[in-house]
């Protein structure tokens, strides 16, 4: 038997392919995918430097907006809350001071009392059926006590103004109008009844419309700006979510 003829095989020797990186005569060239040639452009579908192919063209992501208003807008909705509930306090706290400064005379005994302005004083009843409205029947008197003090009448009060504050309860049941300030004496004719007492003072009513108008609206303000800004911020995201929810992708061809 003879051997093939060397065309057909391999080269002779087992000597180095012909220059050039040619496939010797009669062979097969190297399998698709192999490393490519020395010094030879990347082939084979390698990328260059290694990384990724670089997306395709047309394509760029795209960043959502930001969502407006801003959370900076719920310390502004707090301060203006924080604003009225501190208000309230304050008033609530003057309030108290307002009826504990009332001067108080026993009934049916009286006393004076020293009013520093002229104007109109309220005057409280204190005592069983305060806050009923079930007040005994007495019959009250105010003289001037010291020189030049002038008092021009006492009419019945005309409003529903009551008070519970510590151990005083009390409702306004006269207005003393004084026109020279100084010491009045206060007398009354009425049914001895334990407890009950006369306070004078400034208007408490005013004071209450002082401490509920400016307090209670900020109050509302706050807590209805705080609820309106996160419906509102909460319908925004969620047009946000909707508008960019679809998957990017490549542009089609």
């Amino acid at each position: 038997m003879t051997d093939f003829p060397p065309g057909g095989g391999s080269p002779q020797g087992g000597g180095p392919p012909p220059p050039g990186g040619a496939p010797p005569p009669g062979g097969e060239p190297p399998p698709a995918g192999g490393p490519p040639p020395a010094g030879g452009p990347p082939g084979g579908g390698y990328p260059p430097g290694g990384g990724y192919p670089p997306p395709a063209p047309g394509y760029m992501p795209v960043q959502q907006p930001k969502l407006r208003p801003g959370r900076i807008w719920y310390l502004v909705a707090f301060a203006v809350f924080a604003a009225g509930l501190a208000w309230l306090i304050y008033g609530i706290v003057s309030l108290g001071n307002t009826v504990n400064d009332l001067q108080r005379v026993p009934l049916p005994a009286g006393g004076t009392v020293s009013l520093g302005h002229s104007g109109g004083f309220i005057v409280y009843y204190e005592g069983p059926g305060s806050q009923s409205g079930k007040i005994p029947p007495y019959h009250i008197h105010v003289t001037p006590a010291s020189p030049g003090a002038a008092v021009s009448g006492l009419t019945r009060y005309g409003s529903n103004v009551t008070y519970n504050i510590g151990s005083h309860h009390g409702r306004a049941v006269l207005t003393l109008h004084v026109t020279k300030p100084g010491t009045f004496t206060i007398t009354a004719t009425g049914p001895q009844v334990a407890g009950a007492g006369l306070a004078i003072g400034g208007s408490i009513a005013s004071g209450i419309v002082s401490v509920l108008l400016p307090g209670v609206p900020l109050l509302i303000i706050g807590i209805l700006g705080g609820v309106l800004l996160l419906i509102i911020r909460i319908v925004r995201k969620r047009s946000l979510q909707r508008q960019y929810a679809a998957p990017y992708g490549y542009p089609p061809a």
